[in-house]
């Protein structure tokens, strides 16, 4: 039986490093409009440079045959795409980076919360694993262009109990594609604000995940009832 609580799951700040890349592609008007910037954000978000980035993890509308409704999010952890379902054989599909937690847990939840420009706070966990790094945000980091949540997050909810799963933005655009060691199903910030703006509180969520379920960091019992990791109700 999958587990109904994770670690707790937040995309932890990794260093940068180098990343192989094809050579940049010409990038289509359409796409420079939709990952351009947001000057209007709370936080004034930069364009996205998706010059280097695989075409089909940019955002698009492809036909998608599914049971699920109209309004469903589908995460397909394995192809590391996220479809809103439209109707009439349809869907948005977004790229998605895909952490360890993300790799976690499969099943059905519903967006219970949403939040703009989320609180970000590590698990007592993950401050013991790495105090010089986490230890300065014990009490939580604020919303930001550096937040490891991005610019939004929807957080998934089971029998009214958090799963500690999150779909998120990423301050790592080059993640998007990619399988990494820490965090659940993060979206460029461009494609968070979209889906985020698109779907209300009580959204069914499908997550897919056809593999080997991979344990979650850590070994510390579930939290508390009224445990938030990634900031405050």
């Amino acid at each position: 039986m999958t587990p109904l609580f994770l670690a707790a799951c937040v995309s932890q700040r990794q260093q940068p490093y180098e990343v192989p890349t094809p050579r940049a592609r010409m990038v289509s008007p359409e796409y420079l409009e939709m990952y351009g910037e947001r000057p209007d954000e709370k936080f004034p978000l930069p364009a996205t440079d998706v010059s280097e980035v695989n075409p089909r993890f940019l955002r698009q509308i492809v036909s998608y045959q599914t049971a699920e409704h109209p309004g469903t999010i589908v995460v397909d952890t394995d192809a590391h795409f996220l479809y809103l379902v439209q109707p009439g054989g349809k869907a948005i599909r977004y790229g998605i980076g895909v952490g360890k937690q993300g790799m976690s847990w499969r099943g059905r939840a519903t967006v219970q919360r949403k939040a703009e420009w989320p609180r970000w706070t590590p698990t007592p966990d993950m401050i013991r694993r790495d105090p010089k790094k986490n230890g300065p945000w014990a009490g939580g980091m604020q919303g930001g262009l550096d937040n490891p949540l991005g610019a939004r997050a929807l957080y998934l909810y089971q029998g009214g109990r958090d799963t500690l799963y999150r779909i998120h933005g990423t301050s790592e655009p080059w993640s998007i594609g990619k399988s990494m060691s820490s965090g659940c199903i993060r979206l460029f910030n461009q494609d968070i604000i979209d889906l985020h703006s698109r779907v209300p509180a009580g959204t069914n969520v499908l997550v897919l995940n056809r593999g080997t379920l991979v344990a979650p960091d850590g070994d510390e019992a579930p939290p508390p009832d009224d445990y938030s990791p990634d900031g405050d109700f």
